[in-house]
C-alpha cells in the first residue's frame, strides 16, 4: 500500500504539490491527470525521492519513503521504478547494457564500475527484451532506435528492477498515435500479467480513462479528483483543465487497450 500524506513541495513562493493525500492499493493502474504544471511530474518525482518533500510523508507497506538516506534510498529507487518522458537511455551504449542498468542497485560496486554482469541478470534482461519482442534489438545502439522502440527499452529497463511500483511520468508525451497505443499496452501487461502498481503521469484523458481504473486529478498542485474514471464526468475535466480542456477532450478518440494480450505478442515500431 502506498500512503501519501500531506506531501507538500514548494520552490521559492511557488507550491508545485500543495498537502496531496491519497492512497493505493497494490496492483492498481492509476493515472495522474491534469494540465501542463498541475504538478503531476513532482508528485512521481517526490515518490520516487529524485525530489525532495517540503513536508508530508510517504509510506509504503509501513516503510517511512521520505526518511530513507543512503543505501536504503537507493533500494527504495530501485523499487519504485521511474519510467522518463525522454526515455532516459544511454545512446552510445546498446539495448541490453542499457536494460541492465537496471539491475545496479543489485550489485557490489565494483561489477557497476567494470560492468561485470552476472550471467542471471543477462538471462533476465534478455527474458524482459523478449516480452516486449525487441530480443532481436539487444546489440544495436540505443540512438539508432525509433522512439516506440526506446521507450520499451525503458519499460523493460525498470521491469529487470523487479519493483513493486512503477511510475511512469508522461511516457508517451513524444510518440506518435501508434507507438502511443503500443508502449500504453505494455505498461497495462505489466500491471495485469506481474500484478505490478503503475502510477501512470498522462495529459490525454481519453487515454487515461481508457487504460486506467482508476484517476487522480491535479490542478495548481492540489489533489481535486480522485475515483473512478467513470466518475470524471466532462464538466469535472473541463474544470480540471480549463483552457486545455479542448486539447484534452476533443480530437481523435484514444486507442483502445489491447485487453491484457499474453507478454511478447507486441507490434514492432
Amino acid at each position: 500500500m502506498l500512503v501519501v500524506e500531506g506531501l507538500t513541495c514548494r520552490f521559492g513562493a511557488k507550491a508545485a504539490v500543495d498537502d496531496a493525500s491519497f492512497q493505493i492499493a497494490p496492483g492498481g493502474f492509476v493515472g495522474v491527470i491534469g494540465r501542463s504544471g498541475a504538478g503531476k511530474s513532482t508528485m512521481l518525482r517526490m515518490i520516487n525521492r529524485l525530489a525532495t518533500p517540503t513536508q508530508g510523508r510517504i509510506l509504503f507497506d509501513g516503510l517511512d519513503v521520505t526518511a530513507l538516506r543512503g543505501k536504503e534510498l537507493r533500494q527504495w529507487r530501485a523499487r519504485s521504478a521511474m519510467i522518463f518522458q525522454q526515455f532516459n537511455l544511454v545512446g552510445r551504449l546498446d539495448v541490453l547494457t542499457n536494460v541492465l542498468m537496471g539491475r545496479l542497485a543489485t550489485m557490489p560496486a565494483w561489477r557497476s564500475l567494470t560492468q561485470t554482469w552476472p550471467e542471471q541478470d543477462k538471462a533476465l534482461a534478455m527474458s524482459a527484451l523478449e516480452q516486449f519482442d525487441i530480443a532481436s534489438l539487444a546489440a544495436q545502439r540505443a540512438d539508432q532506435l525509433s522512439g516506440g522502440q526506446q521507450q520499451r527499452v525503458a519499460i523493460a529497463r525498470a521491469l529487470v528492477q523487479q519493483p513493486d511500483i512503477i511510475l511512469a511520468d508522461e511516457p508517451i508525451a513524444s510518440l506518435d498515435p501508434r507507438n502511443t497505443k503500443i508502449v500504453m499496452d505494455a505498461l497495462l501487461r505489466i500491471n495485469k500479467h506481474f500484478g505490478i502498481t503503475v502510477l501512470c503521469n498522462l495529459h490525454s484523458l481519453d487515454l487515461a480513462r481508457s487504460y486506467c481504473d482508476r484517476l487522480i486529478g491535479m490542478s495548481a498542485g492540489r489533489v481535486v479528483f480522485d475515483g473512478a474514471p467513470a466518475a470524471l464526468t466532462d464538466l469535472v475535466a473541463r474544470e480540471l483543465y480549463d483552457l486545455e480542456a479542448n486539447d484534452v477532450m476533443g480530437g481523435t478518440p484514444a486507442p483502445a487497450p489491447e485487453g491484457v494480450p499474453a507478454l511478447g505478442t507486441a507490434a514492432a515500431a
